[in-house]
């Protein structure tokens, strides 16, 4: 048996041709000339039956290839939505809910009169780095208007520059102003799948 033929067979897309490797011994993690596995190639082809196949009969979710790219990865960047979902229900049963918890910096640019809905908003200048008098925008006293914009992050903080720690505006994260973010201003960190469509 040559050492590629459960990759082979993958490629191929002949389900009956990889159960009788599997059943015959086939190595499940074999690798190619690129560190590739035959669940690597299943879920860039997006057959989702072939990757159950595999994961069921032990195929290592997390190997990588020379590009470091799990099947997870290779699945998302090729669209292939049933697929990632399978696996990332796999990999949060298999590792749990952390191991799939990759923070995603994110950021969301909302008019600051928006944000001073909150009732509990105070304003404040924390990390503040000060624009060159040309680059000036707003009130000639530094005051901030309803009509400046400012920057919405992943952790809640928010910014008046787009980088997340630089010139803080508020930065008091409770339970009231989480859900004022989500109800009000209907914040959310996209997942990996909302970047698929």
């Amino acid at each position: 048996m040559s050492d590629m033929q459960l990759i082979n067979a993958v490629k191929d897309t002949d389900l009956s041709a990889i159960r009788g490797l599997i059943e015959s011994g086939a190595d499940i993690n074999q690798q190619d000339e690129h560190g590739w596995t035959p669940l690597n190639w299943a879920a860039g082809k997006g057959d989702l039956g072939m990757v159950q196949l595999l994961v069921e009969s032990g195929a290592d979710i997390l190997k990588v290839g020379r590009d470091m790219r799990t099947p997870y990865m290779i699945g998302l960047a090729a669209a292939r939505v049933d697929v990632v979902k399978y696996l990332r229900d796999t990999e949060i049963q298999q590792y749990g809910e952390l191991k799939q918890k990759r923070e995603r910096l994110y950021c969301k640019a909302y008019h600051l009169r928006d944000l001073r809905q909150f009732p509990d908003w105070k304003e404040s200048k924390i990390n503040w780095k000060e624009k060159k008098e040309h680059e000036q925008t707003g009130a000639e006293d530094n005051g901030f208007s309803d009509e400046d914009v400012v920057f919405l992050h992943h952790d809640l903080t928010v910014t008046y520059s787009m980088w997340q720690g630089e010139n803080i505006l508020y930065n008091q994260v409770t339970p009231e102003w989480e859900k004022f973010c989500t109800d009000v201003l209907e914040f959310k960190v996209p997942d990996d799948l909302d970047e698929i469509s």
